[in-house]
C-alpha cells in the first residue's frame, strides 16, 4: 500500500462511520459471540438491565454546545453551531481547551443524581469519564487537564474526584457503573501532536501524523491510554462496563492500533465481569452493540443498546427541548420489544445540577415503570416484537403486551385486539386487580377492558400480561 493511500485511509472511514458527530452500529450477522462463559453469563446480565442514565458531562457544559465535535476542523459545519461569541476557528480552539480555568460545579451532589436516578428506574450508569476533548473527570496522574489540576477551580471541593463520588453514590443505590471511555484525546500531543504533516490549524478526529510513520510516537499514545484506562479499571471499585467511544481509533484501515485486547484482559483478571463495549469496531470486544440516535429497524437477537437523549443534545444545552414522558416510554417500549437496552441521556447543567425538565420526566418515567416495570426489566424479545402500537416483550409463562396511546386525547376502544395465537391461561391489566374477559378469535384474542381502565384520558399504554398454559 502506498504512503498516499495509506494517509487518505482514515479520513475516508472516518467519513463512513460518523455522520455529524453520530456513529453508524456494526450489524447483527457482524458480531462475535464471546468465548468466555463469565462474559456470556454477564451479557445475559446486561440484557436484563434494560434501562440506563447516560450522562455526558465536562467544561463544555458551560458553552451549551455540542461536546469536543467543535474542536475538529472538519466538523465545524455542523459542531459550532450556536457559537456566536468567537468566529476565529483557532481563537476559539484555544479557548475551549481553557474551559477547565472556569469549570466550577459547586452545586454537584452526586448523591441526588443517585437517587433521581433510582426513582426513575434506572438500573445503570454510564458516565463520561473523558470525551474526545481529553479533560478527565478523575484524578489521573497522566495529564493536568483534568477535573483535579491546579488550574481547575473545583479542585479544591471535596468532590472533585467526580468520578469517584459519582461511582460510589450510584453503586450505593444498587446500580452498576460503565465507564465511557473516548479512544482518542485531541489535547494530548502523544495524539494532537504539534508541528506534523497533518497540521493542528486544519484539524480532524484522527491523529496529526500517521501511526504507522511515527511509531515512537503512537507507542507513547498507547502507553497513555493504557494507564488511563488501568487507572479507572483498578482504582475506583467495581467497573462492568468499560464504555470506548471513538470507533476511528482501531488497528484495521486507520492504523490506529491501542492494543485493546492488552488491557482488557489485564483488566479482567481482577474484574472478570467485566465488559467491553468497543463501539462500531467489531470484533472480541465489541460485545455488545450500541445504535445512536436510533433504534434499528428490526429486532436483533444479540446484545445492543441504543443511546438516545433526552433532549437534543448529549451535552447539556441551554433551553433545551425536553421529549415528552409519553415519547420517552414510547422509545423505551420499542427498544426493549426489539431485544435492546435504552441508555437516555441527561446532561448536567454547569453548576452540577440536574435540569429542572430532565427531572420532572425522570420521576414520571419512574412512576410509569413503577407500575409496568414487570414487562420491561429482565424479559426478552417474543414475536411479533414491535408493530408501532402495540410492543410485545416475554418473560418465564408470561407475555407482555404494550398498547401504546399517541396522546392523552386518543379514543380509548372498550376491546384491545392482540395477535396472541398461543393457548393461554388469563389475562390480566398490570395496575388493576384481577382477570379480563377475553374472546379467541383466529388471528388473536380480543380483550375487554375493565370500566375503570377507560379514563376520560387516554394513558401512555395499557399493559397487558398473558399468562400462557
Amino acid at each position: 500500500m502506498s504512503e498516499l493511500i495509506a494517509d487518505n485511509l482514515p479520513d475516508e472511514n472516518e467519513e463512513q462511520e460518523l455522520h455529524e458527530g453520530v456513529h453508524n452500529f456494526s450489524s447483527e450477522r457482524e458480531w462475535i459471540r464471546p468465548d468466555n462463559p463469565v462474559t456470556l453469563e454477564r451479557l445475559e446480565w446486561f440484557k436484563d438491565q434494560k434501562l440506563a442514565l447516560m450522562m455526558h458531562w465536562g467544561p463544555y457544559s458551560q458553552l451549551g454546545v455540542v461536546e469536543s465535535w467543535a474542536l475538529s476542523d472538519e466538523d465545524q459545519d455542523w459542531s459550532r453551531e450556536g457559537i456566536d461569541w468567537e468566529k476565529d476557528g483557532e481563537a476559539f480552539k484555544r479557548q475551549y481547551f481553557d474551559l477547565n480555568k472556569t469549570f466550577n460545579p459547586i452545586r454537584f451532589q452526586p448523591e441526588v443524581w443517585a437517587d433521581l436516578a433510582e426513582e426513575g428506574g434506572f438500573k445503570y450508569l454510564i458516565f463520561t469519564t473523558k470525551h474526545h476533548d481529553g479533560f478527565c473527570m478523575w484524578d489521573t496522574k497522566t495529564t493536568d487537564y483534568r477535573i483535579t489540576g491546579e488550574q481547575t477551580p473545583f479542585h479544591t471541593n471535596k468532590n472533585a474526584d467526580i468520578c469517584r463520588h459519582v461511582f460510589d453514590a450510584f453503586r450505593a443505590k444498587g446500580m452498576a457503573i460503565a465507564a465511557y471511555f473516548s479512544k482518542a484525546d485531541w489535547h494530548t500531543p502523544y495524539y494532537w501532536a504539534p508541528d506534523m504533516e497533518r497540521s493542528l490549524t486544519n484539524t480532524r478526529r484522527g491523529p496529526t501524523y500517521d501511526p504507522q510513520q511515527h511509531p515512537e510516537l503512537w507507542s507513547k499514545f498507547v502507553s497513555f491510554t493504557h494507564e488511563q484506562i488501568n487507572e479507572l479499571l483498578t482504582q475506583y471499585g467495581r467497573i462492568d462496563v468499560l464504555w470506548l467511544d471513538a470507533g476511528w481509533v482501531k488497528p484495521l484501515r486507520s492504523g490506529q492500533d491501542i492494543r485493546l485486547g492488552e488491557i482488557v484482559e489485564k483488566a479482567r483478571e481482577h474484574q472478570p465481569w467485566l465488559l467491553s463495549a468497543d463501539r462500531t469496531v467489531g470484533g472480541p470486544y465489541e460485545n455488545y452493540v450500541t445504535p445512536e440516535q436510533t433504534i434499528p429497524t428490526e429486532a436483533m437477537n444479540i446484545p445492543w443498546e441504543s443511546c438516545i437523549t433526552m433532549g437534543t443534545s448529549f451535552s447539556f444545552r441551554y433551553e433545551d427541548q425536553y421529549k415528552p414522558t409519553r415519547q420517552i416510554v414510547k422509545i423505551l417500549l420499542e427498544v426493549v420489544a426489539k431485544g435492546g437496552n435504552l441508555a437516555l441521556n441527561v446532561a448536567p447543567q454547569p453548576d452540577g445540577r440536574l435540569p429542572e425538565g430532565a427531572i420532572k420526566r425522570m420521576k414520571e418515567l419512574g412512576a410509569w415503570l413503577k407500575v409496568n416495570g414487570e414487562a420491561i426489566y429482565g424479559t426478552r424479545i417474543c414475536a411479533p416484537y414491535y408493530t408501532g402500537s402495540q410492543a410485545f416483550t416475554q418473560k418465564g409463562h408470561a407475555v407482555y403486551c404494550s398498547c401504546l396511546y399517541a396522546s392523552a386525547e386518543s379514543e380509548i376502544s372498550e376491546t384491545i385486539f392482540i395477535p396472541f395465537n398461543d393457548t393461554l391461561e388469563s389475562v390480566e391489566l398490570l395496575g388493576m386487580e384481577g382477570k379480563l374477559e377475553w374472546t379467541r378469535e383466529a388471528d388473536g384474542i380480543y380483550v375487554q377492558l375493565p370500566t375503570a381502565a377507560i379514563a376520560e384520558k387516554a394513558p401512555i399504554a395499557h399493559v397487558f400480561r398473558i399468562l400462557r398454559k
